[in-house]
């Protein structure tokens, strides 16, 4: 009774906040509380895997659960979609791409319905229709030495994307070095302990036949971008450091495929010449993501990059890069909720608005436009331990809106390389701040 009581809690809740903020777009609350707390998966909604006619989760980087994968069940041996959308149900949801983030424990339940289709359903009540993304043609291809490209290339954002993790770890190490946020590294262990194949470093010639493949077969040209990114990196690999390390990888793709896709980099704030060998190795967008805002709370929850680099000479780094790549493409993440982590983070709705609306406004001040992703409290990170429920959804709700009219102030508009802007039609799947701003044209990445 108890379970059923707290469960019918979320849709009064959910609703409240649709009636409270009625200028953010319905489909923003669903899926902003999805991204914060997870689906939960019945057995005839799982995909399987990788001989099925739908796009498996890829892991491209970190779990995004919230379980292991032990305790994952039947989501671990039959693999969930790598995404859904919804749309239509009572609140009329135009069409929403969302990240799939496994919660065995969450209200939403992905299932099929009495007529056989899928449905998401919160408190017994379908809410929505739920769409599965298809088995792209390319997937079903393997590089020559039998590697799968999903292993090697995964594409998200429903194919917008590709996203190359080239290394798979972290040299950020340990308690005293690791976002407190980040499972990068657990990720790898865990998918390595359950057999499964996770490259730890790609070859740049296994990235280069994976993007060929995809070229090949993606005739619609779906895929429009890629990433470059991977776990911090504070000496060599290989002996190349960061900037080279990456910029490898798109002086290659840049070579064989000159401007087939928008080429972006997540790769820490670094000095001004370094920079610049990304630009010249042909990368157009520049990630150097500042986690958090306030300053006592990035020390304690990145105390390698407080370590190796610092907050103000981050920010700093963060600002050079404008004259590199120019202020509109320099596009730092933040992790969204993890202001209010327990026991450090605020206590208040209103005042982790407020310290994230600092920094919004600090950046976008000097044309630079941040993006963020919403937390989800994976359970073997120190937050995510510590904050299983994760931020309150009101919080990602107030974030929506306080973005938007920052954009506003600044006469800004949605950053390039995240696809088109506006409910309906975004298809950045792990926040919501696309699907939150007007459906405009965007401007072209600069060359």
């Amino acid at each position: 009774m108890g379970q059923q009581m707290a469960s019918q809690r979320r849709t009064e809740l959910v609703e409240g906040l649709m009636a409270s903020f009625p200028q953010v777009p319905r489909e923003a609350v669903i899926k902003e509380d999805l991204l914060r707390g997870g689906m939960a998966f019945d057995e005839s909604a799982l995909s399987g895997n990788e001989d099925g006619d739908v796009k498996p989760k890829s892991y491209f980087i970190f779990s995004f659960d919230h379980r292991t994968l032990p305790e994952l069940g039947a989501a671990a041996l039959n693999r969930p979609p790598e995404e859904i959308v919804l749309t239509g149900g009572p609140y009329e949801l135009r069409r929403t791409v969302v990240s799939v983030r496994v919660n065995p424990a969450s209200p939403y339940v992905v299932r099929a319905g009495e007529d056989g289709a899928l449905g998401l359903y919160l408190d017994g009540a379908r809410i929505a229709d739920v769409g599965l993304p298809p088995m792209p043609d390319y997937y079903r291809h393997t590089l020559s030495n039998g590697k799968s490209v999903m292993e090697v290339a995964p594409t998200i954002q429903w194919g917008y994307l590709v996203y190359l993790t080239v290394f798979r770890v972290c040299q950020y190490f340990g308690a005293k070095e690791e976002c407190q946020y980040c499972d990068i590294n657990h990720n790898w262990r865990q998918h390595k302990a359950a057999g499964r194949p996770y490259t730890g470093v790609k070859p740049v010639e296994e990235v280069l036949e994976a993007l060929e493949i995809i070229d090949r077969h993606d005739t619609a040209r779906t895929s429009q971008a890629y990433t470059l990114t991977g776990g911090a990196i504070t000496s060599h690999i290989g002996g190349r450091d960061e900037a080279d390390f990456y910029g490898q990888y798109a002086k290659a793709i840049e070579e064989r495929f000159p401007g087939r896709w928008i080429g972006k980099v997540v790769a820490q704030a670094l000095p001004k010449d370094d920079v610049q060998r990304f630009h010249d190795y042909g990368v157009r967008i520049y990630h150097p993501n500042f986690e958090v805002w306030d300053r006592r709370l990035f020390e304690l929850y990145c105390p390698g990059k407080e370590r190796y680099i610092g907050r103000d000479e981050w920010h700093r780094r963060i600002l050079d890069s404008t004259e590199v790549f120019g202020a509109r493409n320099v596009i730092p993440n933040f992790v969204a909720g993890v202001e209010m982590a327990e026991p450090f983070g605020f206590s208040s709705v209103g005042e982790a608005i407020d310290s994230t609306a600092e920094g919004l406004r600090f950046f976008m001040s000097h044309g630079v436009v941040p993006r963020f992703t919403t937390w989800c409290p994976e359970p073997t990170t120190p937050l995510g331990k510590a904050n299983p429920q994760g931020a309150p959804l009101e919080y990602h709700i107030r974030l929506l809106e306080t973005y938007r009219a920052t954009l506003e102030d600044f006469g800004l508009a949605s950053p390039p390389g995240y696809g088109p802007p506006g409910p309906g039609r975004a298809v950045f799947s792990v926040s919501s701040f696309m699907d939150s701003l007007p459906a405009a044209e965007q401007e072209p990445v600069a060359p």
